[in-house]
């Protein structure tokens, strides 16, 4: 079992910065993968960023450019860092970890980007 708590949401104006943070219940070095995602109201959950075995760091095309995600294995958490954020990145935003064939999800945090 691996739990996941998200953290560092919240309302933001257009063009500001926002870091979120996914802490694990386990050491990430035995998480296979950890990932981004986020859920816009009426569409489907995207996949944003991923930080994979040895540190190996992916990015899906919503996450590429603005978006840069990285991992604390001292503290056991992953944080997606987001620059020059827009309304359009309003959502809540999920953790995932994948581990041994199982996925695990955090219960998201709320990311609201509004003037």
């Amino acid at each position: 079992q691996v739990q996941l708590v998200e953290s560092g949401g919240g309302l933001v104006q257009p063009g500001e910065s926002l870091r979120l943070s996914c802490a694990a219940s386990t050491s990430i070095r035995s998480i296979d993968a950890m990932r981004w995602y986020r859920q816009a109201p009426g569409k489907q959950r995207e996949l944003l960023a991923s930080v994979l075995r040895g540190n190996i760091r992916d990015y899906a095309d919503s996450g590429k450019g603005r978006f840069t995600i990285s991992r604390d294995t001292a503290t056991n958490t992953v944080n997606l860092q987001m620059n020059s954020l827009k309304p359009e990145d309003t959502a809540v935003y999920y953790c995932n970890a994948q581990k041994g064939g199982t996925d695990y999800w955090g219960q998201g945090t709320q990311v609201t980007v509004s003037s």
